[in-house]
């Protein structure tokens, strides 16, 4: 067994790849709670970064949080809002098609408050309905040992297959100050060995 030293302030997970190279087998929509689907057809940057910290700080997604305005208008594909009763947004998907014949799931998720409650189970399906528009031969999607915990038995049920595993170390956003320190209260602020005791 090899152990792999993290540099001071990093953060370590490891990360699966999954695709599926078919269309899953119809099966009953579930039930939306009173949530709906909204496509961004315009992508207002601060919009956009609040909306991703909401869903994701808990697993201290900060990607986008460390983009200016230049860089994240150019990187992010086709957003999907998920928008409840009242009209906030509470959740999102972003679908990439920018490889031929591919789509790509590039985030997906709920703020932490809609956590358990079924709604998942919708937002993946609908995930699904829009990934696999005519054209497209691969789904393909990354998550890892910091996304929430039903995030990979949630892509295997549905019919993904995994094809690649990595490790992946990365400065601590909370350090950086992207992501509040309060984020992620589930994984260890570790600022030196010495804040370990």
């Amino acid at each position: 067994m090899a152990l792999i030293d993290l540099p001071p302030g990093h953060v370590g997970a490891v990360v699966t790849f999954l695709e599926m190279t078919k269309p899953p087998k119809p099966q009953p929509v579930p039930d939306s709670g009173g949530l709906r689907l909204g496509r961004w057809r315009d992508v207002d940057p601060a919009k956009y970064r609040a909306l991703f910290e909401r869903v994701g700080a808990r697993w201290l997604w900060y990607s986008r949080l460390a983009m200016d305005d230049a860089a994240l208008l150019a990187s992010v594909a086709e957003v999907h809002a998920v928008v409840d009763r009242r009209r906030i947004e509470v959740g999102m998907v972003e679908l990439d098609f920018r490889e031929p014949r591919q789509c790509l799931i590039r985030f997906l998720g709920l703020v932490p408050e809609l956590a358990g409650r079924g709604h998942g189970r919708w937002l993946f399906a609908q995930t699904l309905a829009l990934a696999w528009r005519p054209g497209v031969e691969r789904v393909h999607v990354n998550t890892c040992s910091l996304d929430h915990p039903a995030a990979l038995p949630s892509y295997l049920k549905a019919g993904f297959t995994p094809y690649r595993r990595a490790f992946e170390s990365f400065p601590d956003p909370r350090l950086a100050g992207l992501l509040p320190r309060e984020a992620a209260p589930q994984i260890p602020l570790a600022v030196s060995p010495a804040s370990w005791a």
